[in-house]
């Protein structure tokens, strides 16, 4: 197999080789593939499964410089490591590798590893699905995979402050106290995959941010990965918000079950929408799991066959 990749930025093209095309030689030896550098692009050479995985780990390596002047060791020995031990990007059969060790998350069952290739291979993906089906999960997972792999620069959590029969207004505390209940499946999700120093390090310099619906507005986000969480509780209007604020590099991911919104007065919810408008998009996935899909306690499943009959019922 043969593969050319064009070098992104001709200036940082001694940061990319390394001193004395040291990167280069190493990524030689490493997947025993052949290199050759010319007119601005690597061209790779050798068994199909070894340039590919070569391919990954030059990709990486041009993904760090953006946001860095040089690679260092460690960084470069661990950019091969996961290039070597990848099944592949886009085929959601691999562990997601986090920042907890003992924490690789498993994807389970074919409907999470199609969700997982739908967010690797677009940059917008709706998952619709009912409870206990990993949406929210998954979602922050892939996340903090790419942060982990400097592919991303920050990770953005947002929930609609809708409630299911309360009032935000009536709740205790300053706003902060009052949109926590909301937001505490994400930290919830999180927790599972990094400790908490990290999680306080990386909300204290901005990398994890998690905001309500409300506030995004007027922003436009370059190099992230944001996630819209409970999004059947958001209007036509907040979601078109939220769409728009997609930038550069950046990856989105909507989840929600759509048989469960929060909305008054019959409003149309911002997920159905949204989903409706946007299938058959080029760039968008749209991921619908189901009762099979189900992964929490078996009862969950269950309980939601159980719910699903009593509403065929009622609409018969």
């Amino acid at each position: 197999m043969d593969i050319a990749i064009p070098i992104e930025d001709t200036t940082r093209r001694a940061a990319l080789f390394g001193t004395a095309d040291r990167n280069l030689r190493l990524i030689r030896s490493t997947f025993d593939v052949r290199i050759t550098a010319r007119d601005g692009e690597i061209r790779l050479s050798g068994l199909t499964d070894d340039v590919k995985k070569a391919t990954r780990a030059l990709e990486e390596l041009q993904r760090v410089l953006r946001s860095r002047p040089e690679i260092p060791e460690h960084l470069l020995n661990e950019i091969l490591a996961n290039a070597q031990r990848e099944n592949g990007e886009g085929q959601g059969t691999a562990d997601i590798d986090v920042f907890l060790p003992s924490a690789a998350i498993v994807p389970k069952g074919e409907g999470q590893q199609e969700y997982i290739r739908a967010v690797h291979n677009n940059d917008l993906t709706c998952c619709v699905g009912p409870a206990g089906t990993g949406k929210t999960f998954v979602a922050v997972a892939v996340a903090v995979s790419m942060l982990k792999r400097h592919k991303i620069k920050r990770i953005v959590l947002v929930r609609p402050a809708v409630e299911a029969g309360e009032r935000i207004g009536y709740l205790p505390g300053d706003m902060q106290a009052k949109i926590n209940p909301y937001l505490r499946p994400l930290f919830d999700a999180m927790h599972d995959m990094m400790t908490f120093e990290q999680i306080k390090r990386f909300m204290q310099s901005d990398v994890i941010e998690v905001v309500p619906l409300a506030f995004m507005r007027g922003r436009t986000l370059n190099h992230s990965v944001i996630i819209l969480d409970e999004a059947q509780n958001s209007t036509k209007s907040q979601m078109l918000m939220f769409l728009t604020r997609l930038g550069h590099h950046s990856k989105m991911i909507i989840t929600g079950d759509d048989s469960q919104s929060d909305l008054e007065n019959e409003e149309t919810s911002g997920l159905s929408d949204a989903v409706d408008r946007l299938d058959g998009i080029k760039g968008v996935a749209i991921v619908r799991l189901t009762k099979r899909d189900i992964v929490r306690h078996p009862l969950v499943q269950r309980v939601v066959e159980a719910y699903s009959e009593d509403e065929r019922s009622s609409d018969n």
